[in-house]
């Protein structure tokens, strides 16, 4: 797994700090612990809810600046690369990634190898999420305008008295920062999180991220109150133990969220992928 992949994963959770949908907020606690502790049970909850979803993902780093439509479907995500430097693909590079859907459609094991990776992230998201409200100090800092309404601004801070369970978990002994929380939906909107201290990180991977690396996640209503990461801002220096030091500096941006069939296969999901022109950013009929 890349580094900026790592890292957005494990902090992924600090999003997820939302009440399920259509669930009324309640007052804040005078313990911000107790906000967030709810909110983790309500977003666990929210998980057996989400509908499935198209949408398109633009991502830059440092090498390239790729745009992809993703449709999820039970059978893991599937994805066709439709722009690059936002401009559409060439038909070259179209052809081939017809060729390489056709390929996807004609050797399963390909897709349940990614579904496989999907349900991994997602244990690990799990898995940190439910550490959330001991791992970290959680300030409540007054209110901040924000979309049509007000967010609870929270600020966090690594808890001394956290022990990590694994070296996965450890990230979270090094990162501070706020949260901002929508007042009317308990809905989080915003995470600026920054790497007060380095951290030894293991995700298949055994390595250190530097201090002084910074995190920007938002999270939106994209319909029907279902909240979705809308945008990715990341940049961490970070030394791979015994291969290489590196950083990474990504950019991702989430947009045309729509909902797709429940039930979609990974090869409905591929037909209807096939359809899409990238030069009039449209299905066909």
């Amino acid at each position: 797994m890349r580094c900026a992949a790592a890292v957005a994963l494990a902090l992924l959770p600090l999003t997820c700090l939302a009440a399920s949908p259509g669930q009324t907020a309640a007052p804040p606690p005078a313990d911000p612990v107790t906000l967030v502790r709810r909110a983790v049970q309500h977003r666990l909850d929210a998980e057996k809810t989400h509908k499935p979803a198209q949408y398109l993902i633009r991502r830059i780093d440092e090498h390239r600046d790729t745009t992809k439509l993703i449709v999820e479907t039970g059978d893991g995500d599937v994805a066709r690369l439709v722009a690059i430097n936002g401009k559409p693909v060439s038909p070259d590079i179209d052809k081939a990634e017809l060729a390489r859907l056709d390929d996807l459609a004609a050797h399963p094991e390909l897709q349940e190898h990614r579904r496989k990776g999907e349900q991994k992230d997602r244990d690990r998201v799990t898995h940190i999420l439910n550490l959330l409200p001991d791992a970290l100090l959680y300030q409540l800092q007054g209110m901040v305008p924000c979309g049509a309404g007000q967010c609870y601004r929270l600020s966090f801070k690594p808890n001394p008295k956290f022990t990590p369970p694994d070296l996965e978990s450890n990230i979270l002994r090094g990162v501070a920062g706020e949260v901002w929380v929508d007042q009317a939906h308990e809905r989080l909107v915003r995470l600026d999180a920054q790497f007060i201290s380095d951290v030894d990180f293991g995700w298949s991977i055994l390595g250190r991220l530097n201090k002084g690396g910074t995190v920007l996640l938002k999270q939106s209503d994209v319909g029907d109150n279902q909240w979705e990461l809308t945008g990715l801002s990341l940049h961490v220096t970070y030394r791979i133990l015994l291969v290489k030091s590196g950083s990474d500096q990504v950019t991702e941006e989430m947009t045309h969220y729509a909902p797709v069939a429940p039930g979609l296969g990974y090869r409905d999901a591929i037909k209807l992928l096939k359809r899409y022109d990238p030069s009039t950013a449209a299905y066909t009929p």
